[in-house]
């Protein structure tokens, strides 16, 4: 039988925390970010993030799309995607719009999918639908 290996490589990430990275607080990006080592703290990005196999986050995670590979430990907020590898696992709640989750994934906690169109995420919004959506409240 053949292995089913649909995932994409990963785009290479503009900014990297190596596998010896031990960081604590809140990180901010807007393009993409890699984790291969240890972060604690809160994560907030209209960005791409990856978590790279052997990671490990302790952190409720804010983002456009997450691809995790390592272990998370905390809530998962992606306004577009959420994939997650076989190596990987979630012990928190995830919402999102997209949800891909491979064999041999460890996830433990509750999972909302975003189905209202009417909903504007401030991260996956651009600037007309903001605007559109304040004026009308």
């Amino acid at each position: 039988m053949a292995k089913n290996n649909d995932h994409k490589p990963v785009e290479r990430a503009s900014t990297t925390l190596g596998r010896e990275t031990d960081f604590k607080g809140t990180m901010r990006f807007r393009d993409s970010l890699r984790i291969e080592g240890k972060f604690t703290g809160e994560i907030i990005s209209p960005g791409f993030l990856s978590i790279a196999e052997g990671a490990v986050v302790h952190a409720n995670i804010r983002v456009s799309s997450i691809v995790v590979g390592g272990m998370v430990y905390g809530n998962i907020e992606a306004s577009g995607k959420l994939e997650m590898l076989t190596t990987g696992r979630v012990f928190g709640d995830i919402k999102t719009a997209k949800l891909k989750i491979a064999d041999g994934v460890v996830y433990e906690g509750r999972c909302e999918m975003i189905k209202s169109p009417e909903k504007i995420d401030v991260f996956g919004a651009s600037p007309h639908e903001i605007k559109k959506s304040a004026q009308s409240a």
